[in-house]
């Protein structure tokens, strides 16, 4: 009876209750069960598995090039991640925020189901939950966002955007994270984070809400309360598309302008979580549109919007200055896209994306420096910005991170015998796939 009168306290104990149990389901199990055969493999079984190549499409062909951390490294002190560079020399006078450290805390939970041996990413995330629980104002449940290099925080309260990135990457923090207190405090921040979102307007901090509500939605479903907020909105980026949406201008505003494909991805995942048939067209309908207009007259690569002059409705594309995060968002949302529908051109757009950092794009110039393992600001006209910042390197390692997730997923699939029973593959010969993946 005292737990039924007593709704916080029957929460918390549903959740310690879902919690204890996690280690037990059969997707953990699972990562055990391929933990244990890739030790066994390292300690010289290897020579006894038989040769086993995957079928592959086209574009899981390409190589993918390695995940490089060393600039993400380099760009981390005890307290954070520091913003800006001087080329691939991390400057201090910009200090810190809270935009860039939760999207690192991305990247290292993302990289933690790759390199799943690599122990020394665990104080990494330590870092960055630590920046973020420093950065949450306890009395207003808002994250500060602008911390100068001397650990002073420059404002009460950041932006929507801000306070909405951070909460995604608690929400993914929550729901891949491999350390039992990092997954704790993360869930904490992610309570005591996510009323603002009632009083939220801008659409890109709802779409970035919206990812981290569903991340955590994957694992803790039957929390009503995080479901409302979700629906809630949901339902206002989809009335907004309704709204300004025409045929040629199926969008939710009179301009485009920066992390484009977000929004369109946020309305995919929601129609896919929430089975709204509706919500799920209006997403896709948006994305082909965002490719179509992103895509060079031969159709050969990713032209993102510049942020010199933006796209308005009633006027032209501008070609420059290109960032980063435009290549990552459209990579996502592909993905996500092609997780609703299986079909292969959306898998086909993400590589495009991906390629547009290695030189395919309208200089021919790379983004990606391969020897740092960083990523240079923007495609200019004049040629690359050569900083090599926070942003523009996390949204580098989230693309090519959001790759291999997929293409492991893909391989792991591929390789289970048909429905017939023709032939036998082991789990040992899918870890030798994996292992030549990329």
């Amino acid at each position: 009876k005292h737990l039924f009168e007593n709704e916080e306290e029957c929460r918390a104990m549903r959740l310690k209750g879902y919690e204890y149990c996690r280690n037990m389901i059969w997707k953990e199990v699972g990562h055990k069960y391929m933990d244990t055969f890739e030790q066994a493999k390292r300690h010289g079984l290897r020579e006894h598995v038989p040769a086993f190549k995957l079928k592959t499409l086209s574009a899981r062909q390409q190589r993918l090039p390695e995940i490089k951390l060393d600039h993400l490294r380099l760009m981390t002190d005890d307290t954070g991640m520091l913003q800006h560079s001087n080329f691939n020399i991390p400057d201090r006078s910009h200090g810190y925020c809270t935009d860039d450290n939760a999207r690192a805390l991305i990247v290292i939970v993302m990289a933690q189901k790759i390199l799943r041996h690599d122990e020394s990413l665990n104080s990494f995330s330590a870092i960055y939950l630590s920046f973020l629980d420093h950065a949450l104002n306890k009395d207003s449940g808002r994250f500060r966002n602008f911390m100068s290099f001397d650990r002073k925080w420059l404002e009460e309260a950041g932006s929507e955007d801000s306070h909405a990135r951070a909460v995604w990457g608690l929400g993914i923090a929550v729901a891949h994270g491999r350390n039992k207190g990092q997954v704790g405090l993360a869930l904490n921040l992610f309570h005591s984070s996510i009323e603002a979102f009632e009083d939220f307007t801008w659409p890109r901090a709802m779409a970035f809400g919206l990812l981290g509500m569903q991340s955590y939605l994957s694992l803790y479903g039957g929390d009503s309360r995080v479901r409302q907020m979700r629906d809630t909105l949901a339902a206002r980026l989809m009335e907004r598309f309704k709204r300004s949406s025409t045929e040629d201008w199926p969008w939710l505003e009179d301009v485009l302008t920066y992390d484009n494909a977000r929004l369109a991805h946020a309305v995919i995942s929601s129609g896919r979580c929430m089975q709204n048939d509706e919500m799920l067209s209006m997403g896709l309908r948006s994305l082909r549109w965002l490719k179509k207009i992103q895509t060079d007259e031969e159709g050969k690569y990713f032209t993102p919007i510049g942020n010199k002059g933006w796209y308005p409705r009633y006027g032209a594309k501008a070609d420059f200055d290109q960032q980063p995060l435009e290549a990552y968002a459209m990579i996502d949302a592909c993905l996500e896209a092609y997780r609703c529908t299986r079909d292969e051109e959306w898998v086909a757009f993400a590589y495009k994306c991906l390629n547009w950092y290695l030189g395919e794009n309208n200089l021919r110039l790379a983004l990606y420096d391969h020897t740092s393992g960083g990523c240079r600001d923007g495609l200019e006209s004049q040629g690359v910005n050569e900083n090599q910042g926070a942003e523009s390197t996390l949204a580098w390692l989230m693309s090519l991170l959001a790759l291999y997730n997929h293409r492991s997923r893909h391989t792991v699939k591929a390789a289970l015998p048909d429905e017939s029973g023709d032939g036998e593959i082991k789990k040992a010969d899918v870890l030798e796939s994996l292992s030549e993946i990329g």
